[in-house]
């Protein structure tokens, strides 16, 4: 009775990688691996399909793995995106310290067998709908920023020329603003995630949608790999006896800027920065320097609060 069970309780674990998928059914023991493609994927799921899962386990490591959520999505397949750290401590439980794609996609699946682990609940194309929601609302901010800053410099006859643009800039940031919360409301994962990121004092709903839409990964990677994906990690400027000062570079602009503006309000509302960004200043730092070294705790402290799943409240006590 069990064994049929268990034959019937089939678990997917997939090892992403940039150009390939390996995959491993269990607990058929069956293994193959296509191209990360469309190709690749169409011909994974006409495979998987056969077997009838219950769910297939994929880790949240980046956007790697986006089209072949998007595929077991509109193929009405159950798909898990889990946390690459939660897998990894399943392997230390098991004793599992040996490390192939074959063997990952094999520990994927066991780990889906054993923990079963909820499904998720996020519609991928609610993913790339929100990050275009933000790129929007960005692009609007900006306008906004350029023409407030030529009401300021043009005659004022001309005023009456710029201020209907601002009044049909800040209509359509509203509505923009209408629609993400929507968005976020419509997905329950997206609701926890919202509320646990707007736990910390200085973000806000703009700040928690940039990241759930342009940072998926948050949560399912190590801090420093976090402040490097923000582009907050000061990189080395160093060759032979020159040594530079260390700088910021690369990372994912649009959620920088949007989390740099949102430390303007952290340094007021937030007592670990604001005490940070005071004794930096104290000791004789940029401004803008200390600003950054803010983001980059609190990139950290997000990354965190996301992977263990508390509020701040519960962060800091």
């Amino acid at each position: 009775m069990n064994t049929n069970l268990k034959q019937n309780e089939i678990n997917v674990g997939v090892d992403t990688g940039k150009f390939f998928l390996d995959i491993h059914i269990r607990p058929l023991d069956i293994f193959f691996t296509v191209a990360n493609d469309d190709k690749g994927i169409k011909e994974a799921l006409s495979i998987i399909k056969k077997h009838k899962p219950i769910r297939i386990i994929i880790e949240a490591t980046g956007r790697l793995e986006h089209p072949f959520i998007l595929a077991c999505s509109k193929a009405n397949l159950p798909f898990v995106l889990a946390n690459p750290i939660h897998v990894r401590r399943f392997a230390g439980a098991i004793g599992q310290t040996a490390k192939t794609d074959k063997l990952d996609a094999k520990l994927i699946a066991h780990f889906g067998e054993a923990i079963k682990p909820k499904l998720s609940s996020i519609k991928p194309e609610s993913i790339a709908l929100m990050a275009d929601l933000v790129a929007r609302r960005n692009q609007l901010t900006n306008m906004q920023t350029m023409e407030k800053n030529r009401i300021q410099i043009m005659p004022k006859y001309l005023s009456s020329t710029i201020k209907p643009i601002l009044t049909a800039i800040k209509k359509q940031i509203n509505n923009i603003e209408l629609k993400i919360a929507s968005l976020i409301e419509s997905c329950d994962e997206y609701k926890a995630k919202n509320a646990l990121l707007q736990s910390m004092p200085g973000v806000g709903k703009i700040v928690a949608a940039s990241l759930i839409s342009n940072m998926p990964e948050l949560g399912y990677m190590t801090n420093k790999q976090a402040a490097s994906l923000v582009g907050v990690a000061p990189m080395n400027r160093e060759s032979g006896r020159y040594s530079g000062q260390r700088k910021i570079r690369g990372g994912r602009s649009q959620v920088r800027t949007v989390m740099y503006m949102a430390m303007m309000s952290g340094i007021q509302c937030n007592p670990i920065f604001k005490n940070k960004y005071q004794q930096m200043i104290a000791d004789g730092k940029p401004k803008k320097v200390a600003i950054i070294a803010c983001l980059r705790t609190m990139v950290v402290i997000l990354n965190s609060m996301v992977r263990d799943g508390v509020m701040w409240e519960e962060k800091t006590s």
